[in-house]
Formats: structure tokens, sequence, C-alpha cells
């Protein structure tokens, strides 16, 4: 344990490639889930402090859930480098098996691009982690929401709506209008369809 005061708790994890930089806010007693946001690619300058990652934390947080975000492997202070979106699955593994083991709770996975991709076949575990083919999401009945700017310039509107339609209920897709990959300017928005998702969703 680095620091700590009553919101937010700085912390290392054990990961498979050595100790993984953490943070974690802090949730409320009578707290109904624990969740766990992944950050976007770190060659490209994501760490847990991504704006995105950010308002997704504040998001659940607000639904007095504790929230972790970590940086993956070589990222900020975690230790081992990257490994192309491999052994990253088994960080996101590492994320989830503390969140559990410390508070025993029902477990939500949010993840922004990188963050997202890897994380989600931590989280509906998937036969083939080498690749960014999404069809192991076909058996995976767990629910799910899918945010993204409507101008999203690396996802493709048309791709992500058949993606989103091929899936297993439950399921919900917001395109956010005006939005680009980084909901620049669009953050609120973002924030607001999680915090909605949410609240209809596992809030109780």
């Amino acid at each position: 344990m680095l620091t700590s005061n009553s919101a937010i708790t700085a912390l290392t994890l054990k990961g498979p490639a050595g100790q993984l930089e953490a943070l974690l806010n802090a949730g409320a007693p009578d707290a109904t889930h624990a969740a766990l946001v992944c950050h976007p690619h770190p060659l490209y300058g994501g760490t847990l402090h991504n704006k995105v990652v950010f308002h997704t934390m504040k998001a659940l947080n607000s639904f007095g859930f504790p929230v972790l975000r970590f940086n993956f492997r070589g990222t900020g202070l975690s230790q081992g480098e990257h490994d192309s979106g491999i052994g990253e699955v088994e960080d996101v593994g590492a994320g989830l098996d503390w969140l559990d083991e410390t508070f025993h709770l029902p477990l939500i996975f949010a993840g922004f691009s990188f963050g997202a991709a890897v994380g989600l076949r931590a989280a509906c575990p998937a036969a083939d982690e080498r690749t960014y083919d999404f069809g192991f999401l076909q058996t995976c009945s767990k629910p799910k929401l899918f945010v993204s700017g409507a101008r999203d310039q690396y996802g493709p509107r048309a791709k992500l709506e058949q993606l989103v339609n091929s899936l297993p209920e439950p399921k919900k897709l917001v395109l956010i209008e005006g939005a680009d990959h980084f909901f620049a300017g669009r953050l609120r928005e973002l924030r607001e369809a999680i915090e909605k998702w949410a609240k209809e969703t596992v809030a109780i």
C-alpha cells in the first residue's frame, strides 16, 4: 500500500509479469457490485489517468461501487513489458481476481479502446486471445453495454452495429452523436450513458 485517504487508495497488485500500479476509488459499505476499468493503448499514451477511464470510473463509483483502475504491464509504475494485447489479458484477470477476493461482490468490467479489446477476453473468456475478432462474444450472456462516438474514426459505426446486432441479450448500444473515438467534448454524455445503463441493469 502506498498512500490512501477516505476516497482513493494507491496500491500495487500482484500481476503475472510483476507488480501492477493501481488506484481504488472506495465504494459504499453496502455496495452491491465492484468494478474494474481498463485504459486505452499504452503505446499511444493510454494510462489509468485517461479522461474516458476517469469519467467511466466516476459514473460507476456514483452508485457506491468500489472501482479499480490499474496500469497495464510496462505502463507507469507497472512492471513488465508491453505484450501486444496477449499478456495484458492476464493483467485484467489479476485485477478481476483482486476485486473478487477483496469484496466478494458481482463484478462489472469496463474498458476503453485497447482496454475493452483485451479486457473482454478476461471478462468473457475466449479460446483465441491473439485476435481482435469479437466473435467470442457470441457466447457471452452477461449484460453488455457498448458506447461509441458516432464519428469514431477507428470504429466504423456500421461495423459496430453489425457486431452488437449479432450478440445475445442482454445488450445495449449507445451512439453519441458528434463524438469521436476519444469522446472529445462529449465526456458528459459518455458518463450519462454509463450511469443510465448501470441504473437500469445493475444498480439496486
